[in-house]
């Protein structure tokens, strides 16, 4: 069944709070954790899924033009540049309306939830967090990075493989099984490196190329 846009609106507002929520009290040592993102720590990832909540589109289409729109290059500078913001400053970023109704270019609602789901757990992972996405949220999530084909974006090969969750109503494919938590399965489907013992079965492959 498809979900309806007011249905995704409450999802992606409810990750951002709940993100915002669970970083709240969290030490200012703490926020210099590494995050699952490579070279970045929580600081950067949060100051990375906030930008919105700070420029306007102007504003970072002008930014944009600066680094020869290479929106990877900004996305790094912006995010190691406002990662030096007060914490408090952050976290309000995630409480921000702007936030909850942001959409990335061509991405839409998907592409938002995807956002703040994916990005979230690349933060709290690592910090050995509690904080548990809403099943709904992450089928949805699931069924975009995998046959929505979202996994292409970070290389990841998953042809002939099986993925199933445990601790939810989701499966997709079929061959050698990759089994664990919905939230395990999101992070190594975008490529991050998870701790021994999070999934049983052989990890994913990234994509070789010619």
């Amino acid at each position: 069944m498809t979900m309806q846009a007011d249905d995704l609106q409450t999802l992606i507002t409810a990750e951002f709070l709940a993100l915002a929520d669970a970083l709240n009290s969290i030490s200012e040592e703490q926020w210099d954790t590494p995050s699952l993102c490579e070279s970045w720590r929580v600081r950067e990832v949060v100051a990375h899924m906030t930008m919105a909540a700070r420029y306007s589109d102007d504003e970072f289409m002008a930014k944009l033009g600066e680094v020869d729109f290479d929106f990877t290059r900004l996305s790094d500078r912006i995010a190691r540049q406002d990662a030096e913001l007060a914490t408090s400053e952050l976290v309000a970023n995630l409480r921000s309306e702007v936030m909850h109704h942001w959409t990335p270019p061509g991405g839409g609602q998907h592409g938002a939830l995807n956002h703040a789901l994916v990005h979230g757990l690349d933060a709290t992972g690592p910090l050995g967090l509690p904080r548990r996405a809403p099943q709904e949220s992450l089928r949805v999530v699931l069924d975009d990075l995998t046959d929505g084909g979202v996994h292409d974006a970070f290389g990841i090969d998953i042809a002939g493989r099986s993925l199933q969750a445990t601790d939810l109503d989701w499966s997709f494919g079929s061959g050698p099984v990759l089994r664990g938590a919905g939230e395990d399965l999101v992070s190594a489907l975008c490529g991050r490196t998870l701790p021994t013992g999070r999934l049983e079965g052989d990890a994913l492959k990234r994509k070789s190329h010619a």
